[in-house]
């Protein structure tokens, strides 16, 4: 009887887990995407905007007229100076005439000079001191010019080595440079020579200071110079200037100890102390070479083959 029942319940048992699983009313279902929100403004029309009101609207600009067919244009002399100025009431004429004078003459076409004396120094040595000077002064106004240049350098107490003057025309070639154009005469050493100048002195961008001449002598020598110095400003009033020189000969010349090709170079390094841009002491080194035939001469003569001196000195202008 017992194993009957069993028998019985057994189908019920097996089918508990299917019975357990809740069967979902919406499977095999597809779900379609929700609708767009409907658009309030749908079948509206949007008018075009106005177009932006025009400032000048309803002016009327009136037609220019046009120039007279006879009338000259840049042909006609200028109109006279005017005499009625004010000032005419309380001065004489003289003193009028004077003063227009003098405005003219400082707005363009005037003239000036000046001094400037680049070194003017002493090179102690061990035995007698020696000196040297270079300087040059003009007088002119923009467009010509004359220029003196003097250089030379010698012994305190002994014979002067060397020693010249030149004398120049000076024309502007551009904003920065003149062309020099002129003679030069050495005293010394003898013999003395005069020499046909052709050069040139100006200004370089950076502020180098350029000068250059070629000169034939009356006895048909050709040399050349160039030089060139540029003011490094430590301060408003120190001042280190390097300084070079360079000499060039065509031929040699045996009286003045002159070979061919570069004679000689000149570098030398001052610092200077401007009291005023007019006046500034200096001390400084320079050295001195020669080279080639020039230093076999110098060598032949007993004279050294380069040198190295300490300077002190004065640079002013006025």
């Amino acid at each position: 009887m017992s194993r009957l029942m069993l028998i019985g319940l057994l189908p019920l048992v097996l089918s508990t887990p299917a019975l357990a699983q809740a069967a979902d009313p919406h499977a095999g279902h597809v779900m379609p995407p929700p609708a767009a929100p409907a658009d309030p403004h749908a079948g509206h029309v949007m008018p075009a905007a106005p177009a932006p009101a025009d400032p000048h609207a309803g002016h009327d600009m009136p037609a220019m007229s046009a120039a007279p067919a006879d009338e000259a244009i840049g042909t006609e002399p200028a109109p006279p100076v005017p005499t009625d100025r004010a000032a005419e009431r309380f001065y004489s004429p003289q003193a009028m005439a004077a003063a227009r004078a003098q405005l003219a003459l400082e707005h363009g076409g005037g003239t000036a000079w000046k001094v400037m004396l680049s070194t003017a120094e002493v090179r102690p040595q061990s035995g007698d001191d020696a000196y040297a000077w270079e300087g040059e002064a003009w007088y002119g106004g923009d467009q010509h010019r004359l220029v003196l240049k003097s250089s030379g350098e010698g012994v305190f107490g002994g014979d002067l080595h060397s020693a010249e003057l030149q004398a120049l025309y000076s024309r502007p070639i551009g904003p920065y440079f003149d062309w020099q154009v002129g003679v030069r005469h050495d005293f010394e050493p003898g013999p003395s020579r005069t020499y046909a100048t052709l050069g040139f002195e100006g200004v370089a961008p950076y502020w180098f200071e350029l000068e250059g001449a070629a000169f034939l002598s009356d006895k048909g020598d050709l040399s050349a110079r160039l030089e060139g110095s540029y003011d490094f400003r430590l301060t408003q009033k120190l001042v280190l200037e390097p300084r070079a020189e360079l000499s060039l000969a065509a031929q040699k010349v045996r009286e003045l100890g002159i070979g061919s090709g570069v004679t000689d170079a000149e570098v030398g390094l001052r610092l200077r102390y401007e009291f005023k841009r007019e006046f500034g002491p200096y001390v400084g080194v320079m050295h001195e070479r020669k080279f080639g035939e020039t230093a076999d001469l110098a060598r032949a003569a007993g004279e050294d083959r380069d040198s190295t001196t300490f300077v002190v000195g004065v640079r002013a202008w006025f």
